[in-house]
């Protein structure tokens, strides 16, 4: 990985990946060094960030770039990238039910585009298109409605007729023979995915370069308040004192905020997904189909991804099921009957905070210097970059900027919901 340099700013510069820098640790047989760094755990920071997924240290890349603030800590009580932000598939796109919810992704997706320059970093993000298969007429009167919003937010999105999927995915049985044909799809161009590993190491990287900590092994295990405010947090490591704490959990955030005397409207739930063998690339689209409760993508490394929805039952498991895998193999194959000689490699389970309108909570809370970004349910990974830039101004500004202030934690209260259930007939 590469080195750092510094700069006399308080901060490291990091020095950009080349041919020949390669070329030379290579000939040399020299390692490279740390894209970051074990810090001692200081008594105190201007802002701590808990969870080392790609919301904090996306908040803590922009918040010491854009807004100066150096003193910052990121506590894992594991490594980073080991809860929810490891455990995805790894999908993005835009097209969502909502004009807050268009918005918001469709600038995640824009900072996708440019990341891995920002970051000096290969996140290996393919635009290589979504479908969304209509298997009803019903599917197709909401997806030409979903495909208007969509347009009036600026956002790539059309209906196409089943030919037109067929062209896209030749190994997708449209055919009238199966026992829910494809009628058509919404088809969202921009959307794809990206290496989840690589998002989180990037922003790691680059958060030190500019002068954060990153602290793994380091669990949150109590938030001081005092007052009416945040005076500090507790960890197994001791204490540490500051005025702004941002829970950017997944999984455990309504334990997390608990702690501060906050009660967040969610429940946990698991999410499953397996991958197979690697085989040869054949599927450039991501394909969902929210009637059989299924989505499928290939890898850039040739392993197929499947998904579905949330497990029906609230817990704390990471635990694949058997139940799954049968499930999701019979979806699959009525949809693609070539892979029925596919072998899975793997299965795994990630956790999902899911809110009353399946929108995330963002922005401050009634303790003073407590924010919140949690509750993403199924969709926090593609949100990664919008989530941090808007949660850096957020935490430096003390209030929370245009494109996140719909999703406070307030509207509960006063009724003003942000209903996004629909956007996702699994869990993607």
């Amino acid at each position: 990985m590469s080195a750092l340099n510094g700069n006399g700013n308080g901060h490291r510069r990091v020095r950009g990946y080349s041919a020949w820098s390669l070329l030379r640790h290579g000939l040399a047989h020299s390692p490279w060094p740390r894209a970051w760094h074990d810090h001692e755990l200081r008594g105190s920071y201007d802002a701590v960030i808990i969870g080392g997924g790609v919301h904090g240290l996306a908040t803590a890349y922009y918040l010491a770039r854009d807004h100066g603030m150096r003193n910052i800590a990121v506590l894992e009580r594991a490594y980073i990238g080991s809860g929810g932000s490891g455990r995805n598939t790894a999908i993005l796109r835009s097209n969502y039910l909502t004009p807050e919810g268009v918005r918001f992704y469709d600038r995640s997706i824009k900072l996708y585009e440019h990341l891995a320059a920002d970051l000096n970093y290969n996140v290996m993000f393919s635009q290589r298109g979504h479908l969304t298969l209509a298997h009803n007429d019903a599917s197709l009167r909401t997806m030409r409605w979903r495909t208007e919003v969509n347009k009036l937010q600026g956002v790539d999105s059309e209906v196409i007729d089943a030919d037109r999927v067929k062209e896209l995915v030749p190994h997708l049985d449209t055919s009238d023979e199966t026992r829910y044909p494809v009628l058509g799809a919404l088809y969202h161009p921009p959307g794809g995915i990206v290496r989840h590993d690589a998002v989180v190491w990037g922003y790691a990287r680059a958060a030190d370069a500019h002068g954060v900590h990153i602290h793994q092994q380091t669990e949150v295990t109590g938030i001081d308040v005092s007052h009416g405010r945040v005076t500090g947090v507790r960890t197994n490591r001791g204490r540490i004192a500051t005025p702004v704490v941002l829970n950017a959990t997944a999984g455990w955030s309504s334990l997390v905020s608990h702690m501060a005397g906050v009660e967040m409207p969610v429940q946990t739930f698991p999410l499953q997904a397996a991958v197979t063998e690697p085989v040869r690339p054949f599927l450039d689209t991501v394909v969902v189909s929210g009637t059989l409760h299924v989505y499928v993508s290939q890898t850039d490394r040739g392993e197929l991804v499947f998904g579905a929805s949330v497990d029906p039952f609230a817990s704390y498991s990471v635990r694949g099921s058997l139940e799954f895998t049968e499930g999701i193999a019979g979806h699959v194959l009525e949809l693609m009957p070539a892979l029925a000689r596919m072998r899975l490699l793997r299965q795994w389970a990630g956790l999902c905070d899911m809110t009353p309108d399946y929108s995330p909570i963002m922005g401050p809370t009634p303790v003073e210097g407590f924010y919140v970004d949690v509750g993403w349910g199924t969709y926090g990974f593609k949100a990664g970059p919008v989530s941090g830039e808007a949660m850096a101004a957020c935490l430096a500004e003390g209030k929370p900027p245009e494109i996140i202030s719909a999703f406070g934690l307030d509207r509960f209260l006063e009724g003003r919901l942000v209903g996004e259930k629909g956007a996702a007939a699994v869990g993607h």
